[in-house]
């Protein structure tokens, strides 16, 4: 009976582990041997332009010391979080709106097919021409980045929402806005939170790339003065690297977000 219970318990430790090392073990281990092969490659190559992985430390621990690390990371953050709130405070009410009133939706919608293909990255010149050198540009190209695919979402939750949901809102006796607000809503939002992360993930490609250009600040702009000032390698991989740390990170929250939504469904 001892050895029985013993077992189980060295079973119940075993699969404890096991779902560990799955969620975060495994991602870990794939990091390690991709820098492990990173280091192999840069030193038996003998290439001096592609840096190192201690290069790359060394460059962060450079910007870290001149107070300039945080500075980007802010900078960066602050535009995102400016031009991807203002297309989610203005996207999803139009995108519900335009599924709930057919006709609407049919008269806005060719304007929205003819607008969304385009790249927000070709706005550019004219972000700049309009806003200039400024925090507005980038925002600007990131508003539009996200708006689109944060309407289409909504637009097409609210179409998919089944007849049945409906009629039984009414059955109970709820008005228009009650309907919108305790079924509509509810039923959209998984939909919702795939355009969210989905117009997140193209938001933030074009963050980099506009700061390349249109400001003098944030990660964009790190890796391309980086280049120019020197042909600072180090410099432009620690910044593609930070990039893409924070997207990880980021795109977590809104998964979490996005698995939320589906419970409350």
């Amino acid at each position: 009976m001892q050895n029985a219970e013993i077992s189980e318990r060295r079973r119940s430790a075993f699969c404890i582990l096991h779902s560990a090392f799955d969620r975060g073990g495994l991602p870990l281990l794939v990091g390690i041997i991709a820098v492990i092969l990173w280091h192999a490659a840069v030193r038996f190559s003998g290439t001096k332009i592609f840096p190192s992985p201690i290069d790359v430390a060394q460059a962060i621990g450079q910007l870290a010391d001149q107070s300039l690390l945080w500075r980007y990371i802010g900078d960066s953050l602050a535009r995102v979080a400016c031009g991807y709130t203002l297309a989610v405070l203005l996207g999803v009410p139009l995108g519900i709106l335009l599924g709930w009133y057919p006709d609407a939706g049919r008269a806005v919608n060719p304007l929205i097919q003819i607008l969304r293909p385009i790249s927000p990255l070709a706005w550019m010149p004219l972000a700049v021409i309009w806003f200039g050198v400024s925090n507005v540009a980038p925002i600007f190209l990131i508003f539009l980045a996200s708006f689109f695919p944060i309407v289409v979402a909504a637009t097409h939750g609210v179409r998919t929402v089944p007849p049945m949901f409906l009629q039984a809102g009414k059955n109970f006796g709820l008005t228009a806005p009650q309907l919108m607000a305790r079924v509509v809503v509810p039923a959209v939002l998984p939909r919702i939170a795939i355009g969210l992360r989905v117009a997140f993930g193209v938001a933030w490609v074009v963050l980099v790339a506009s700061e390349m250009i249109a400001v003098d600040s944030g990660l964009g702009y790190l890796i391309i003065d980086a280049r120019n000032a020197g042909k600072r390698y180090d410099l432009v991989v620690a910044g593609m690297l930070i990039i893409g740390v924070l997207g990880l990170i980021l795109d977590m929250i809104l998964r979490r977000a996005e698995s939320w939504a589906s419970e409350r469904r």
